[in-house]
């Protein structure tokens, strides 16, 4: 695969010249010196304002957990506002919440569709945020504003690669309830048919494809964000505003197929292989960003992808292959 620029402050400059290129990497450069100063007195102070979060959820995964994971780590007292939704995912390896404080954001997802971290919330859960904002900047401490989308994208994102401020803890010691050999299916219902997901599956084709080949296939997510069909045979349906549903699943399973998402990184989290299965013309749009941003959780598996069924049911007979010989 060609090697593609990470989505980021060099991407975004590559595409300005002149004035507009001058001025936004000065901004950033702007925004770095505050970060740096923000992420100092942190440390300092062992105390900080953090959010809010109202993104999507690998963004979550793969941008936000990660540093506050790092924080608790250095014993600092956290103040968060995010997606209450989220909270099965922010403990330590004994299930103890990493935050001091939990500002909990309701789940609108039925309402409005994530993107990143700019999504436009409806108006009452924006004023709990400029509630909780108002808070954090009467405080005196210092305030991670990561709601100030060039910040997060462009600077708070780069954060872990600049100054290893990055953790995951292994959520599979919290969340592992039994040995199965088992696979989780995402039936992803956001964003189907695009460049970085592909064309849309037939989630029954896939899990019946699967089926053969493991004890229990559960299909798990967002009720809001998935595609539903029903339990028959050893296929088992577990969508659920619950994460902690999801969580147990996935820290069960040996196999996590999902299409090109966030998702992908539960599997660090989890302990669960992930395969990505994608149909289309590739390549696959942002998968060399994915794979750069999954070292924020560890890098234990290979991102595996599979174009066809032929190709998902010949990952699995290997993978069966592996496990019967431990």
């Amino acid at each position: 695969m060609a090697k593609i620029e990470i989505s980021g402050k060099k991407s975004k400059a590559a595409e300005l010249k002149g004035w507009a290129k001058f001025r936004f990497l000065w901004r950033v450069s702007r925004e770095e010196r505050k970060a740096d100063q923000i992420l100092k007195e942190t440390l300092k102070r062992k105390e900080c304002w953090f959010g809010p979060f109202k993104g999507e959820f690998g963004n979550f995964l793969g941008h936000v957990l990660p540093v506050l994971s790092w924080l608790h780590q250095q014993g600092v007292k956290i103040h968060y506002c995010g997606l209450g939704l989220h909270e099965p995912l922010m403990v330590d390896e004994q299930g103890k919440l990493i935050v001091h404080e939990f500002f909990k954001l309701r789940d609108f997802f039925a309402e409005v569709s994530p993107a990143t971290n700019k999504t436009v919330p409806p108006a009452d859960v924006q004023a709990e945020i400029d509630t909780w904002m108002a808070k954090a900047e009467a405080s005196g401490m210092p305030v991670w504003n990561i709601g100030y989308h060039f910040y997060y994208w462009f600077v708070f994102r780069h954060l872990p690669e600049r100054h290893g401020c990055r953790h995951a803890y292994d959520l599979s010691k919290v969340y592992k309830t039994r040995d199965e050999f088992s696979a989780v299916v995402f039936p992803r219902s956001k964003g189907i048919t695009n460049r970085n997901q592909g064309e849309a599956w037939d989630y029954v084709e896939v899990a019946d494809a699967l089926s053969p080949y493991f004890d229990k296939v559960y299909l798990v997510g967002h009720p809001s964000q998935s595609l539903g069909q029903e339990s028959r045979g050893n296929i088992e349906v577990s969508l659920s505003a619950d994460n902690q549903v999801m969580l147990e699943r996935v820290a069960n399973a040996s196999l996590l197929v999902t299409q090109h998402s966030g998702a992908v990184y539960l599997g660090e989290y989890l302990h669960a292989q992930p395969l990505v299965i994608f149909k289309g013309q590739g390549p696959i749009g942002s998968f060399y960003n994915t794979s750069h941003w999954v070292k924020n959780v560890g890098e234990k598996y290979k991102l595996e992808v599979a174009e066809s069924l032929d190709e998902v049911k010949e990952f699995c007979e290997k993978l069966k292959a592996k496990y019967a010989k431990t």
